[in-house]
C-alpha cells in the first residue's frame, strides 16, 4: 500500500515536471519552429537507449503524439525511461553488451511493437554505421545521420583527412596509426611533447591520454589501448599534438535532405575531468561574432562534406588567440544539448524526428538567436574527492523545480538504484537566465535545493566550481580542474561566515527539538518560550562556545567576537531544505539527520557532523578517552565495484609508494589502483577477471616494522 502511494506521489510529480517543461520558456521550441498537425511525423518510436537520454527522448515524442517503445534489461525493468513509455521491452541482462547493444534483440523488440523509427540517444548505439545500416535494410529510419557521415566521423584519422579537405583548421599530428608503444613514443618525439594518445573509434573521453614525456607515453598507450577496446571494441589509437591551455568549445549543427544545414551557436565546455564534461554553458563568454560565425561555417562545411542530416557537433580546441582547430564530430545527440535548446528555442530531438520523416528543417540561418544564457551541471553519483562512481539504493531524491529557470534531466526518481552497470549520470542540472550572473546564481540555488540521499553525489564539487572566481570571471580553460585543485578537490570549504551560518542552523535544529520534547512532556510549556543556554558547537573538530537567546521570533548567538541573529527561518520536519537568514544574509541547508546532540546537515552540497552540547557536556566529553584509529595503509582496495582487469605484483615483491598495483574498470573507465606506500606484498586476496565489490581487498602488505624494505 506504501509503494503504491509513493508511486502516485511520483507521478504526480512527474506530470507536474512534464507540464513545467512544455509551458515553460525551457521548451520554447513548443511555440518556436515546432512541427505543425500538417507534418507527417511518425506514429510510433523506439528508443534504442536508457536514463535520462531516453526520457528526453519521450518528452518531445508525447507532446508530438508519437507513441514510444522503451527497450530495458532486465536490472531496468523498472526505470523512469520504461514508466514514461507506451511499451517497453526486455532485451537481455545488465552488461550492455547483453542487452543494449544488442542489435538483434533490438531489432525483434521493433519487429514485435511496429515501431517505424528508432531514437539512438547517445553512446550505445548512437554511432554505430552497422546499427543505421541494419535498420536501412528492414525499412526502419534511424534518427541520425546515414552510415556514410558515422563511419567516417567515427574514425578520427578519416574524420580528420575529411575536415582537412573541407576546409576546417585541423591539429598538428600523425595521419596513421599508432603501431605500437615504441611507435607511439617516437612519433611523441616528432610532434614534441605534450602529445595526446586518443582511441580511433568513439568518443567521450574513453580511451584518451595525455603524455609529456616518454613514460608517461608508454602508460598512456597501454591504457588508451585498454579503454578503447572495453567502451568500442576496437583498440586502434591515433596521436596529435595537445594544444596546452586550451578552451573546448563546440558548434551545433542541424542538416536536412535537402542539402540545408545551419549552425545553432557554441557550448563552452571547458571545465572538464578525464576529458568528460562537468559544467557545460551556452553561449561562450569567449567567443566574439566573428570567430562564431567562422567556427559555424566551417562545422556546415564539414557536415555538408559527409551528406550530414540530423542533429550533429563539431567539437572544436581554441586557444588563447581564438585560433580554433577541429577536434571530432559527434554525429548524435549530445549530452548537453539542453544548454543549446535553451538559448535557440529549438526542440534538437523535434529537428531530428523531422528530418528523419524527410522534411525540410524548420527554420534557417537568420532565425537562429541568443536569448539569455543557459549553465548545465552534470550531477553523477559518484565521490567528488576521490573522482569514483558510488553505487546504491535512493532513499530520497527531491528535484528543485520550484526554483525559476530550471530545468532538470534525468531518468531516475526516489528508489531507484544506481548500477555499477552504466553509467553514474544521476541527472543535467539546467539553468537559464537573462544573462550568465542569473543563469549562475538560479544555479547556486538549484544545487542548494537539490535532495539527493543514497548515494555520494558531485553537488559539492558543482557548487564549488560555479563560486570559483576565474570561473565566474570566465577565464577557464581544459585544465581548469587540474589548475584550482592541484593536489585534487579537498571538498568545499567553508568560509567564516559559512561556517556561522551552519553552527547557526545546528543550533536551531538542537533547540526546536529540546522544546519540542518539553511541550511533548508537559503540554502547558509554550511551544516556543524564552530561552537561552550556554552550548559548545563542534565542526570538524572545532569548538566554539556560544550562549543562545531564544525570543521574538528570533534566535541571538552570541560567539565568542560575534553575534549571530537568526531569523526568517523555514523549517519543517517533512522538507529537509531549511532556508534562513542570518544577520539579515540569506542561507539553506539540508537537514540530513538528527539525534540529541548530532545533527547531521549539508551545506553547498557537502555533508557536515555538527556536535551541540552543553558547555558541561562538553567538557566531560574531553576528558573521555580518544579511539585509536586503524591504519589503512597496509591495504589496496577497489574504491568502487567493478571487473579486476590487470594484477601486476606476486606475493613477495616489493614495491615502492606510488607503484601500479592493478588496474580495477568500472563504468569503462580504467582506474590505476597504486601502493600506498613502500614494502612487501604478503598476499594477494583476488585474481585478474574477477568482478570486486566495493571496498573489496585486492593486496596486503606486510606491516612496515616486518618489512625487509
Amino acid at each position: 500500500h506504501d509503494y503504491l502511494i509513493a508511486e502516485m506521489l511520483r507521478s504526480q510529480v512527474l506530470n507536474l515536471s512534464l507540464r513545467a517543461c512544455a509551458t515553460s520558456s525551457q521548451l520554447a521550441s513548443t511555440a518556436r519552429y515546432a512541427s505543425t498537425d500538417s507534418d507527417k511525423l511518425f506514429d510510433k518510436v523506439l528508443i534504442a537507449n536508457r536514463g535520462e537520454i531516453a526520457c528526453r527522448v519521450i518528452k518531445t515524442c508525447q507532446r508530438l503524439g508519437i507513441k514510444t517503445v522503451a527497450i530495458h534489461s532486465d536490472v531496468d525493468a523498472d526505470a523512469l525511461h520504461c514508466k514514461m513509455a507506451d511499451e517497453k521491452v526486455l532485451v537481455g541482462t545488465a552488461p550492455s553488451n547483453d542487452s543494449y547493444l544488442r542489435m538483434d534483440r533490438i531489432m525483434a523488440a521493433i519487429e514485435a511493437t511496429g515501431a517505424k523509427a528508432v531514437h539512438p540517444g547517445y553512446g550505445f548505439l548512437s554511432e554505430n554505421k552497422d546499427f543505421a545500416q541494419l535498420l536501412a535494410a528492414n525499412d526502419v529510419e534511424f534518427l541520425g545521420p546515414g552510415e556514410l557521415a558515422i563511419e567516417i566521423m567515427g574514425d578520427k584519422i578519416a574524420s580528420k583527412k575529411c575536415a582537412e579537405d573541407a576546409g576546417v583548421n585541423i591539429i598538428p599530428g600523425f595521419p596513421g596509426l599508432v603501431e605500437s608503444v615504441d611507435h607511439a613514443i617516437e612519433l611523441a618525439n616528432d610532434i614534441g611533447y605534450p602529445v595526446m594518445l586518443k582511441a580511433s573509434a568513439g568518443g567521450g573521453g574513453k580511451g584518451m591520454r595525455v603524455a609529456w614525456n616518454d613514460d608517461e607515453a608508454r602508460d598512456g598507450y597501454r591504457l588508451s589501448k585498454q579503454e578503447a577496446l572495453a567502451s568500442f571494441g576496437d583498440d586502434r589509437l591515433l596521436i596529435e599534438k595537445f594544444i596546452d591551455q586550451p578552451r573546448h568549445i563546440e558548434i551545433q549543427v542541424l542538416a536536412d535532405k535537402f542539402g540545408n544545414a545551419i549552425y545553432l551557436n557554441e557550448r563552452e565546455c571547458s571545465i572538464q575531468r578525464r576529458n568528460q564534461k562537468v559544467v557545460e554553458e551556452a553561449p561562450s563568454m569567449f567567443l566574439d561574432d566573428t570567430t562564431r560565425k567562422a567556427m559555424g561555417e566551417q562545422a556546415c562545411s564539414l557536415a555538408k562534406a559527409v551528406n550530414y542530416h540530423s542533429a550533429g557537433t563539431v567539437e572544436f580546441l581554441v586557444d588563447s588567440k581564438r585560433n580554433f582547430y577541429f577536434c571530432e564530430m559527434n554525429t548524435r545527440l549530445q549530452v548537453e544539448h539542453p544548454v543549446t535548446e535553451l538559448i535557440t528555442g529549438v526542440d534538437l530531438v523535434e529537428q531530428m524526428i523531422r528530418v528523419g520523416a524527410g522534411l525540410p528543417l524548420s527554420l534557417k540561418q537568420s532565425d537562429v538567436k541568443i536569448d539569455g544564457w543557459a549553465v548545465e551541471s552534470r550531477v553523477y553519483a559518484e565521490d567528488p574527492v576521490k573522482y569514483l562512481p558510488s553505487t546504491g539504493h535512493l532513499h530520497e531524491y527531491i528535484e528543485p523545480l520550484h526554483v525559476d529557470g530550471v530545468r532538470v534531466d534525468t531518468g531516475i526518481y526516489e528508489g531507484s538504484e544506481i548500477s555499477m552497470f552504466y553509467d553514474p549520470m544521476i541527472s543535467k542540472l539546467v539553468t537559464h537566465g537573462k544573462d550568465r550572473a542569473e543563469a549562475l546564481a538560479r544555479m547556486e540555488t538549484a544545487l542548494d535545493h537539490y535532495v539527493i540521499r543514497g548515494v555520494k553525489n558531485n553537488i559539492p564539487l558543482l557548487r564549488d566550481i560555479i563560486q570559483q572566481p576565474k570561473f565566474i570571471e570566465g577565464d577557464i580553460s581544459t585544465n581548469f580542474l587540474a589548475e584550482t585543485y592541484p593536489d585534487g578537490f579537498p571538498g568545499f570549504v567553508l568560509t567564516d561566515v559559512q561556517l556561522r551560518q551552519l553552527m547557526s542552523a545546528a543550533v536551531f535544529a538542537y533547540t526546536d527539538r529540546l522544546l519540542a520534547d518539553q511541550a511533548f512532556v508537559d503540554e502547558k510549556i509554550n511551544s516556543r518560550p524564552f530561552y537561552n543556554a550556554d552550548l559548545a558547537v563542534t565542526v570538524n573538530g572545532e569548538v566554539q562556545n556560544v550562549v543562545v537567546t531564544l525570543q521574538d521570533n528570533a534566535m541571538k548567538l552570541q560567539f565568542d567576537d560575534e553575534q549571530v541573529v537568526l531569523d526568517n527561518v523555514e523549517f519543517d520536519y517533512a522538507n529537509p531544505v531549511v532556508e534562513a537568514t542570518a544577520n539579515d544574509v540569506p542561507f539553506s541547508v539540508q537537514l540530513l539527520s538528527q539525534q540529541p546532540n548530532s545533527i547531521h546537515l549539508s551545506m553547498f552540497g557537502t555533508d557536515f557532523e555538527v556536535a551541540v552540547r552543553t558547555q558541561l557536556e562538553q567538557r566531560c566529553f574531553e576528558i573521555l578517552p580518544e579511539k585509536k584509529e586503524r591504519k589503512a595503509d597496509n591495504y589496496v582496495a577497489t574504491p568502487m565495484p567493478g571487473t579486476l582487469i590487470s594484477l601486476n605484483v606476486n606475493e613477495g615483491d616489493t614495491v615502492f609508494e606510488g607503484q601500479e598495483i592493478a588496474v580495477v574498470e568500472a563504468m569503462k573507465m580504467q582506474n590505476q589502483l597504486l601502493a600506498p606506500r613502500a614494502g612487501k606484498i604478503k598476499k594477494i586476496y583476488v585474481k585478474a577477471g574477477e568482478t570486486l565489490d566495493d571496498g573489496e581487498l585486492i593486496v596486503e602488505l606486510e606491516d612496515e616494522g616486518n618489512s625487509d624494505e
